[in-house]
C-alpha cells in the first residue's frame, strides 16, 4: 500500500486530500502541530479526519529537531502547510518557505519518490506579495532538488469566499477596481480530486479553479442574495489601494507583505481551468445555515 506524507492534514485543503486518499485506499499519515484537531471540523466546514487517518506524525515544520523520522517509510509526500492568515507569528518565510524545505529535507533523506505541493495562481502577477514570494521560494528549491514533483495552483477556495457572506451580512462591501476582473473558485473536495490526479500522474504544474466562472461582481451579488439583502457595493479606484499600501510598507513591512496579496487579486484576472462540480451558491446556502443553527 502506498503511503502519503500529508503536511498541512489540520487545514482546509489538507482535511479533503486525506479523505481523497482514503477513497483511493493510500495509507495516510498526517502531519500536524496539534492532533487534537483532526477530530474537530476545520475551517469552512472541512471534515474532521481523525477516523480515517491511519498515522499522526506531530511536530513543528519550523523546529528540524522534531521532523526526525518524518518521512522514513513514505512514499509521496503531499504538503497544503502554510501560515494561517489569522496567525501572527512565524512569518511566511519561515513556513511556507523554510518549514517546507524543512520537510523536503526529510523526503530527500527518506528518498521519497514525489513530493506535491500546494502553491498559489499565476504568481508572477503578485511579485510584491510576502505570502507570494515565500511559497514560490519554496517551488524554487524543489524544482531544484531532484525529486520529481508536481505544484498545483489553485486560484481560490470556496472558504476564501465566505468573508464575502460576512461582509454583506454588515450590509455594505468595499472592493478595489470595477469588479469586473473574473474568478472561478474550488471546493476544497473538488480539488483534492485534481491533487490526487497529481500524486498519480505526470503534470508537473495543475493550475485549477472551480466550474463556475464570476466577475467579483457577480460573485458579491451572489453573496448578499444568500444573505437576504439588497447589494451595497462600493468599488475603490486601483490607485487607492496601492497608494494605501505604500503607506503601510512604511508604516508596518510586514503587514503590507499580506496586504499586497489582496491588492494584486483585485488588479488580475483570476479565471483557472475548470474542475469540479460544487456550486458556491450551495457552498453558501451551507454555510448560512450552519452558522444560524449554531447561533
Amino acid at each position: 500500500m502506498t503511503t502519503v506524507l500529508v503536511a498541512g492534514a489540520a487545514g482546509y485543503l489538507g482535511r479533503y486530500v486525506v479523505q481523497e486518499l482514503n477513497r483511493h485506499r493510500y495509507r495516510v499519515r498526517a502531519f500536524v502541530r496539534n492532533p487534537e484537531k483532526l477530530g474537530r471540523p476545520g475551517q469552512g466546514m472541512a471534515p474532521a479526519i481523525s477516523a480515517i487517518v491511519d498515522e499522526v506524525f506531530p511536530g513543528d515544520a519550523t523546529r528540524p529537531d522534531t521532523l526526525t523520522g518524518l518521512c522514513d517509510g513514505v512514499d509521496v509526500v503531499f504538503s497544503s502547510m502554510g501560515r494561517s492568515r489569522s496567525e501572527r507569528n512565524p512569518t511566511w518565510e519561515q513556513i511556507d518557505h523554510l518549514g517546507n524545505r524543512n520537510i523536503l529535507e526529510q523526503a530527500r533523506r527518506a528518498k521519497v519518490s514525489k513530493f506535491v505541493y500546494v502553491s498559489v495562481f499565476r504568481p508572477e502577477e503578485m511579485k510584491e506579495s510576502d505570502v507570494v514570494s515565500a511559497h514560490e521560494a519554496f517551488v524554487n528549491d524543489l524544482k531544484e532538488s531532484g525529486m520529481d514533483y508536481a505544484i498545483v495552483r489553485p486560484n481560490a477556495y470556496f472558504s476564501d469566499m465566505a468573508q464575502f457572506l460576512d461582509l454583506a451580512r454588515h450590509g455594505h462591501l468595499f472592493w478595489l477596481g470595477d469588479g469586473k476582473n473574473r474568478i472561478n473558485p474550488i471546493h476544497g473536495a473538488d480539488l483534492a480530486k485534481v491533487c490526487v490526479e497529481a500524486i498519480e500522474g505526470r503534470e508537473r504544474e495543475i493550475n485549477a479553479g472551480g466550474p463556475e466562472m464570476f466577475t467579483f461582481s457577480s460573485l458579491f451579488e451572489l453573496a448578499f442574495r444568500a444573505v437576504g439583502k439588497k447589494p451595497h457595493i462600493t468599488f475603490l479606484p486601483l490607485w487607492l489601494g496601492e497608494g494605501a499600501l505604500g503607506l503601510l510598507r512604511l508604516l508596518n513591512p510586514e503587514l503590507a507583505g499580506s496586504a499586497a496579496f489582496f491588492v494584486e487579486v483585485s488588479k488580475m484576472d483570476n479565471g483557472a481551468p475548470a474542475f469540479g462540480s460544487l456550486r458556491l451558491e450551495d457552498y453558501f446556502r451551507t454555510v448560512l445555515s450552519t452558522s444560524n443553527h449554531e447561533a
